[in-house]
């Protein structure tokens, strides 16, 4: 295969007294008349490959798509006199949102048909949907771009009609009054930052739409949502680092927005409400998070109590208040927990799962006053189960578990959880999953995935789309490294700022222990990661290219240099809490130069390469993969794969069908198979 070549047309940088020379910062500009043709030469360059492996590649998609049932549904969940679902149809790839009046047996009413809304698009997304108070009126907004700017639309669910009105430029977050016409919506600048809070008269022109609030910091998203009480709506104004409340009385015509508790810097918390309380979920005075509340009639600070508190060895991280009970979910040990506190007595109550390794979420909990709570539940092994848990009596219905259709067998696999010692002795856990008759000491293929940023802790959960892997006796592993909050809020604030690498050490790490102790091999080690993970896979294949035989890069954060120092960025003066502002300081600059994968690229072999991207993405911009890929063309000196291949009708997500996104799954996988175990295809 020809190789596409980039034209260089050096630009020069000077910060902190540094000279950096970018060759490939053209392809920023995507009017540049080469840009385009660039990105298409690469697409077309990876086509010839993945050419040679149509019917393979068709037959993985095949095998994907014979794990999803077609016809499916939701278990209704009941909303005072209806129970609302979403259910799937056939080969469609989007679903309907349906409900029922009276009982689950009573007659369907179709309220959003999002195949009809998605024709003609290659992306489509729900951002908003959200049934008013009545349940007579339906507030969806819709992008069909992957940019993620959404368009609102109002429903009229007793003639089927739309308003007039539509509002543009809607980011996620938003409520409605419960007088069931003012609708509560969060706006976006010009530089795609959510950064304006708007009272809605349903009816009305939006022109005549009331400015609640507007953010000025541009280190700081809004978003805004309803409380379980339904009787406040929480306008939180947060960054990495830090975060601010405001509320106003969902059940007053024009309620006045009043400050919950003042900023101040890195600390965060969230709020809710019951009764003649407020409910603080905080890190004042404590890393791992405590749970306080405070009187609605006065909620300055030396008026709050801890009702929960904080411990070394958990993480609070979020809470769900019921009139008789609350939830609160924790991490502990690189696994999501589960406690019921009693308002009265403050005792929390663990509840306790089957399985060593799992994943448990809170799924539609849509009633405030009951006595049950609706879970979801699956492991490494064990396919998804959604119950409700009577959490009075223990009484639990299961309403839901996932079946695959083209037959599965949990007793065939294995999963285990094993500790690697990181460079400066932490351990750092590895979920591993692998079918059991295929399971040979030696070494084996295997994919490492991780992520590692932002505090987001990568769940042990199920996965139909890895059988296909596991059946043709891999292995997949999942490295928890620090970065993420796998192991709690510690484990995250160890592996940001100044101390990024130790996300990169991390992972590293996972991989040679995962070769010392033979449950794979480096001439058969794949790894993956998308997004920040995907920054995590440019860093280590620069560090330790030797360690990898294949790595994808979905929608990778890799120019992350340049992009710190571009504040214009929709992320990137709230990324200053995460990684720094090497605009601002010489040892972020020093330091973020150090790791950032486009910087870093240097002359030397590199593992074969399979790199994703979105034109439309507002996240990780199309350009970053693009010029990494260019300055790797130039510089690597092996002749292993490097494809680049850019969605150039899609954002950050992907293509957003159920079935769309399978094509993606199966092009990864064969990109794995072909340059791992060829002889498997």
């Amino acid at each position: 295969m020809i190789q596409p070549k980039a034209p260089k047309y050096p630009e020069i940088f000077q910060h902190h007294g540094d000279m950096r020379t970018d060759p490939y910062f053209w392809l920023k500009n995507i009017q540049h008349p080469e840009t385009k043709p660039y990105l298409e030469a690469e697409n077309k360059h990876t086509e010839s490959y993945f050419s040679k492996y149509k019917d393979f590649e068709q037959k993985l998609f095949e095998e994907l798509k014979a794990r999803i049932t077609k016809d499916d549904s939701t278990p209704p969940a009941k909303n005072e006199e209806y129970y609302y679902y979403s259910r799937t149809e056939g080969d469609k790839e989007h679903p309907y949102y349906c409900r029922r009046k009276g009982s689950p047996e009573s007659p369907e009413e179709v309220i959003l048909d999002c195949n009809k809304l998605a024709e003609g698009h290659k992306s489509f997304s729900l951002a908003i949907y959200s049934v008013s108070p009545h349940h007579d009126v339906l507030a969806y907004a819709t992008d069909t771009d992957g940019s993620e700017i959404y368009t609102l639309y109002f429903k009229n669910l007793n003639t089927g009609d739309l308003f007039p009105e539509t509002i543009e430029k809607l980011y996620y977050g938003s409520s409605w009054a419960m007088d069931n016409k003012s609708f509560y919506y969060i706006t976006q600048d010009e530089n795609q930052r959510p950064t304006k809070m708007w009272r809605h008269q349903l009816g009305t022109p939006p022109a005549m739409d009331e400015l609640i609030y507007e953010e000025k910091d541009s280190q700081y998203f809004i978003s805004c949502g309803l409380s379980e009480s339904r009787e406040y709506i929480f306008l939180e104004r947060s960054s990495h680092a830090a975060s601010e409340v405001y509320y106003l009385k969902s059940r007053e015509p024009k309620p006045k927005l009043t400050l919950f508790d003042p900023l101040e810097e890195n600390i965060q918390y969230e709020v809710s409400h019951r009764g003649n309380f407020f409910y603080i979920l905080t890190n004042r005075g404590a890393q791992t998070f405590k749970l306080c509340r405070t009187p609605v009639s006065n909620t300055t600070r030396e008026h709050w109590e801890t009702v929960v508190e904080a411990t070394s060895a958990r993480t609070l991280k979020s809470l769900m208040a019921f009139k008789k009970f609350m939830i609160l979910l924790a991490t502990e040990k690189a696994l999501t927990t589960v406690y019921k506190l009693n308002y009265e007595s403050h005792k929390s109550e663990a509840l306790t799962f089957p399985d060593p390794i799992y994943q448990v979420s809170l799924d539609s909990n849509l009633e405030f006053d009951t006595d049950w709570v609706r879970f979801s539940y699956n492991s490494l092994v064990q396919p998804n189960q959604i119950y409700d848990l009577n959490l009075f009596t223990d009484e639990k219905v299961v309403r839901k578990v996932q079946q695959i259709p083209s037959g599965y067998n949990p007793e065939d696999y294995a999963s285990q959880r094993v500790w690697a010692p990181s460079h400066d002795g932490t351990l750092v856990p590895i979920s591993l999953v692998y079918k059991k008759s295929l399971r040979k000491s030696g070494g084996q293929p295997t994919l490492l995935y991780a992520y590692g940023s932002y505090g987001m802790a990568m769940p042990a959960a199920f996965n139909t789309q890895r059988i296909s892997l596991l059946d043709r006796g891999y292995i997949y592993a999942i490295a928890h490294v620090r970065g993420g909050a796998d192991m709690g809020r510690k484990w995250y604030e160890d592996a940001k700022f100044l101390t990024k690498k130790n996300t990169f050490h991390d992972f590293i790490t996972c991989a040679e222990y995962l070769v010392k102790n033979q449950y794979s091999e480096a001439k058969s080690l794949s790894i993956m990661g998308g997004s920040a993970g995907g920054m995590l896979m440019g860093a280590v294949i620069n560090m330790r290219p030797d360690l990898f035989k294949s790595a994808l890069a979905i929608v990778p954060f890799v120019d992350v240099l340049n992009t710190m120092l571009d504040s214009s960025l929709p992320l990137t003066q709230m990324e200053y809490q995460e990684w720094g502002n090497p605009g601002t300081s010489k040892e972020y600059y020093d330091y973020i130069k150090s790791y950032s994968p486009y910087d870093n690229v240097e002359a030397k072999a590199y593992p074969n390469l399979y790199i994703k991207a979105g034109l439309n993405d507002p996240r990780v911009t199309y350009w970053e993969p693009a010029k990494w890929c260019a300055k790797l063309r130039e510089l690597k000196t092996d002749h292993n794969l490097l494809l680049l291949e850019t969605d150039m009708e899609s954002g950050h997500a992907g293509a957003s069908g159920r079935f769309a996104y399978l094509k993606e799954v199966a092009r990864q996988y064969t990109f794995i198979l072909t340059t791992v175990t060829p002889e498997l295809v």
